[in-house]
């Protein structure tokens, strides 16, 4: 029988959930990296036992750090900043594991302007689907890293800051880089997502980008309908049998694109509210996709304070609620953009982890749910590995 293991980054640490495929008892181990603010975990397609992690601290700065053995371990060694910091109060093992320390330098953009630009954090990590020693970083401010020597070193693809990027802004929580999607049949198709730029494509393997953002809407922050950046994208999805079909939680809107990108239509349908953050596909029923509403950019909490899990079987514009084991009174928790996955199993079991540090498994597609593990640190990420 297959067993599931699921990566959870939160403010305070990681942790490492792990049970057989009935999904019905749990082992939690942790915190890893204690007293860090964990964004994101994921693990490599190619080997399982492959983890990267990007802790970051406001004394120590931006740290990636990759496990061998399913996170028993990591490199460089530690669990919090003390393990990290050198006597200079420099994090040590920089040498293997790179990314900058959250100064403030000057970075020369492609219209020739000089601009203020600071390495504040790593949002997002993506590895590769066929070499575990390949994996890509989005960055705030808006970057994107590759590394191929399984993080021993890392490289901007500065190629993607041509893409009108003298014209991005950052959105309300900073000018970040947080989806990367890669093309499972075609390993030069790369997609991003930056708030508030919006979504980007390359199909080079990184070299040069284009906007994909026709038919966005955008009207309070950009009067111009046909501006190609500048739109707040939340996230983008799609399922690795259809990657030209894209599914989009943008600011307002749940968006649907069937061509790579190159045009957008809403899809929001008859959802309570159309704000939220994340999105996601279910593992083996393309047409159905998963959102969070939450009441408004300004009330980052459940409409009537009830938490539901909205579906749509039909790929958007109809929905319904998924509520049987979710609190539906005088709830007032958040789910981040990265804080939803579901696995490979049958039938296909979907999580997500709230800023109340609950973390929530439906093992039937969305059904039924179940906390897992509650009272953990505010949740930033969750994915999920189907371990044979």
């Amino acid at each position: 029988m297959s067993s599931i293991r699921v990566l959870i980054g939160t403010k305070k640490g990681a942790f490492i959930l792990t049970a057989d495929g009935r999904r019905e008892q749990w082992k939690v181990d942790g915190p890893h990296f204690a007293g860090w603010e964990v964004y994101h975990l994921k693990g490599s397609p190619r080997d399982p036992d492959r983890i990267y992690a990007s802790q970051t601290s406001g004394w120590f700065g931006q740290v990636i750090q990759r496990s061998d053995d399913g996170g028993k371990t990591w490199n460089p060694p530690g669990t919090g900043p003390e393990d990290l910091a050198g006597a200079d109060g420099m994090p040590k093992g920089q040498s293997n594991m790179f990314l900058y320390q959250g100064e403030v330098g000057t970075h020369k953009f492609y219209d020739g302007s000089q601009r203020p630009w600071e390495f504040k954090r790593v949002w997002h990590i993506e590895p590769s689907h066929t070499d575990p020693d390949t994996a890509y970083a989005g960055a705030e401010d808006a970057a994107i890293f590759r590394t191929t020597d399984g993080g021993g070193t890392w490289q901007e693809l500065p190629g993607l800051r041509q893409a009108k990027g003298h014209l991005w802004q950052p959105g309300a929580g900073g000018m970040c880089l947080h989806t990367i999607l890669l093309d499972p049949r075609n390993p030069d198709r790369i997609y991003v997502a930056i708030s508030a730029a919006g979504a980007f494509r390359s199909d080079d393997g990184g070299q040069t980008w284009k906007p994909i953002n026709r038919g966005l809407q955008s009207p309070y922050e950009l009067p111009d309908p046909d501006a190609e950046v500048g739109h707040c994208v939340h996230r983008i999805a799609h399922h690795p049998s259809r990657p030209d079909v894209l599914f989009m939680q943008k600011h307002w809107d749940i968006m649907r694109s069937d061509d790579a990108g190159d045009q957008w239509r809403e899809v929001s349908g008859n959802l309570p509210t159309d704000f939220g953050f994340p999105i996601d596909v279910h593992a083996h029923e393309p047409e159905t996709i998963y959102v969070v509403p939450i009441t408004s950019d300004s009330l980052h909490y459940p409409p009537d304070g009830k938490l539901r899990v909205f579906r749509s079987r039909t790929g958007g514009n109809e929905w319904e609620p998924l509520t049987r084991g979710l609190p539906q009174t005088d709830c007032y928790v958040n789910v981040l953009r990265d804080a939803m996955a579901v696995d490979q199993l049958d039938p296909c079991g979907v999580y997500f982890g709230t800023t109340g540090g609950q973390v929530y498994c439906s093992p039937d597609g969305g059904d039924r749910w179940t906390p897992i593990v509650r009272d953990l640190p505010g949740v930033l990420s969750v994915e999920v590995q189907t371990l044979p």
